[in-house]
């Protein structure tokens, strides 16, 4: 199962409403959580199950067990912050060219219609303007990185 049909999975989840869906294949076991009110919290869970092949059962442990700490640690702290999402799919810039200062640093604080950075799609730069005003808690996205559509991009303390 590759990352894309992960996410299309998670997305699937989230929309149809239900608490929990536990998948177990051969060598993967994915657990995904979501809450029933009007935010979606999502925490999923990718295991590797041990396979014959020894080189893989050396690597599997150690890519499993970093992606569950990763989800399941920030979704409690998190929760009190707005997440802002990206709106396309595209390269995700965190200053308008190369020369000039970042648009937004964490600690920042932003007010509605500030712009918190540039998404290229099909040689075109989208600029990505804050709906909230509050304060940049943490940046989700490595500059010059691939972003898809609703992948979250900052997390703002809106108070």
């Amino acid at each position: 199962m590759d990352l894309k049909e992960i996410q299309n999975l998670i997305k699937f989840v989230a929309n149809s409403g239900v608490a929990e869906v536990k998948l177990e294949m051969d060598d993967v076991k994915i657990t995904i959580r979501t809450t029933l009110e009007g935010n979606v919290t999502e925490t999923t869970y990718v295991q590797q199950m041990p396979s014959h092949n020894p080189m893989q059962q050396a690597i599997a442990p150690q890519a499993a067990a970093p992606v569950a700490a990763v989800v399941e640690a920030p979704v409690a702290e998190e929760s009190k912050y707005i997440t802002i999402k990206s709106p396309i799919i595209g390269t995700f810039y965190r200053k308008p060219s190369p020369d000039k200062p970042m648009f937004v640093e964490v600690g920042n604080t932003i007010a509605k219609g500030d712009v918190l950075c540039v998404i290229e799609a099909m040689k075109l730069f989208n600029e990505i303007e804050s709906e909230i005003s509050g304060k940049i808690v943490k940046i989700l996205v490595d500059d010059m990185s691939p972003v898809e559509f609703d992948q979250p991009l900052f997390l703002v303390d809106p108070s």
